[in-house]
């Protein structure tokens, strides 16, 4: 039996929230296409607390504000930017051009071609977030991306200078200090001074996400990747400390990010609980992460493994943090969820920042039908096709000329008809199919 002992708010609260975000988002990105820098500039103000003459930086600003870096710390995103993107590299060796020959004469091939222009989405109003630019600009950059535009919110009244520095040392073409809807918005519309991408990525609050979704369709997005979720699937081969700590880990980066905890253990429930509120006591981001709990954080009861695992593929969570005595059980038998963490050795913050592995992630059960940021989310799949003799011609023309017909497109058949009667000598009359 599986049995709540803690739960968040309904989905009907949830939709309420929801309902709300989209009609600010939506205001706000008619205000963006019909009235430019204008309203960039307005929303920058409002929300950013920055008026710029421009707000594209300047190569000096980038300079001057990567030379605020500490040294230790540029050799700590130095280390990071090389993690991911030997990971990155690896995948893109995976991803091969093919060209085929099934039947003679007949060559069939795909190219796999990066996306023009991108556009990169690093928070940092709240947090700076300097490991968004690793996954998202160097990812782009090992995709070949010609162009790469990133964006992100000053922090404590300027560009953050870690933020720029990734950016920067990531591959960015263009760097933008633009936050919120006013950052994605101006990059996939455009305005009179900023010329719009092909694709957004990268991840953000509820209204950042929420605009992505609206903007999806104009331009291409990576996935929906919302406030964060984390999830620790656990038995009792780990102790409360552990998985309260995994728990409030994520549960710092906003008010609505949901933290579940999924256990066959009564007694680890229990003392995850208490360590949660006397951790809460201590964490320095307690406001945060004590909202996020009281209003999302759940805690479910299971009778067995398989129910665990029934739970956790249902809710797909962004993160799934598994401490078990079957953990390769859960890798094998898991089928929805953004990324999984086995084992205590590991934890999710590894993959946020440093490990190689991309952090932006589905989220909303979006992982029952996309895996997260990766390079290949930077390539498009182009098939070609080339016939290359007369026999070849006439041969798979016959076949398409009797399959057209037999859905009633006569003009489709008359494309194969007309290679059946030049290429394979054959009299066909107008609008009948090949025998």
């Amino acid at each position: 039996m599986i049995e709540s002992l803690k739960r968040g708010k309904s989905e009907v609260e949830r939709a309420d929230d929801d309902a709300k975000v989209q009609t600010v988002v939506k205001d706000t990105l008619a205000a963006i296409e019909n009235r430019g820098d204008a309203a960039v500039r307005e929303l920058a103000i409002t929300f950013d607390k920055d008026d710029r003459a421009s707000y594209r930086l300047s190569e000096s600003e980038i300079e001057r504000l990567v030379a605020k870096v500490k040294p230790r710390d540029l050799d700590d995103i130095h280390f990071a930017q090389t993690q991911v993107r030997q990971f990155a590299e690896a995948q893109r060796k995976s991803m091969t051009d093919i060209e085929v020959e099934p039947m003679p004469g007949v060559i069939l091939g795909h190219r796999n071609i990066p996306v023009q222009s991108v556009g990169c989405y690093v928070p940092a109003g709240k947090f700076p977030m300097v490991a968004s630019a690793h996954m998202s600009v160097v990812t782009a950059k090992v995709a070949g991306v010609p162009r790469i535009a990133a964006t992100t919110a000053p922090f404590q009244g300027e560009p953050n200078p870690a933020v720029v520095a990734a950016m920067h040392l990531g591959g960015a073409h263009e760097i933008y200090c633009l936050g919120g809807i006013q950052g994605v918005g101006a990059l996939a519309l455009g305005t009179e001074t900023i010329a719009p991408v092909h694709m957004l990525v990268g991840p953000g609050n509820a209204f950042v996400a929420e605009a992505k979704r609206q903007l999806f369709g104009r331009v291409g997005i990576d996935l929906f990747a919302g406030p964060t979720e984390t999830m620790v699937i656990a038995d009792d081969t780990v102790d409360g400390e552990m998985c309260a700590t995994d728990l409030l880990g994520q549960a710092e980066h906003g008010y609505n990010s949901p933290a579940v905890l999924v256990t066959n253990s009564r007694k680890l429930a229990d003392d995850t609980l208490a360590e949660i509120d006397r951790i809460l006591e201590i964490l320095p981001t307690a406001e945060t992460a004590s909202v996020s709990w009281r209003d999302y954080g759940e805690v479910i009861l299971c009778d067995s493994y398989d129910e665990m695992l029934e739970v956790a593929n249902d809710i797909a969570s962004e993160h799934v943090q598994v401490m078990t005595d079957r953990d390769d059980w859960f890798l094998d038998n898991m089928h929805s969820y953004g990324a999984l963490f086995l084992g205590p050795r590991t934890n999710v913050a590894n993959g946020d920042k440093v490990i190689g592995t991309n952090h932006t992630l589905p989220t909303r059960k979006a992982g029952r039908y996309t895996g997260g940021l990766w390079v290949g989310k930077f390539l498009k799949t182009h098939s070609y096709q080339k016939v290359q003799t007369n026999e070849a011609a006439a041969s798979i023309g016959e076949y398409c000329s009797r399959l057209c017909m037999l859905e009633g497109f006569v003009g489709h058949a008359e494309q194969a008809n007309l290679r059946v009667r030049r290429y394979g000598g054959r009299n066909i009359p107008y609008g009948e199919a090949a025998e």
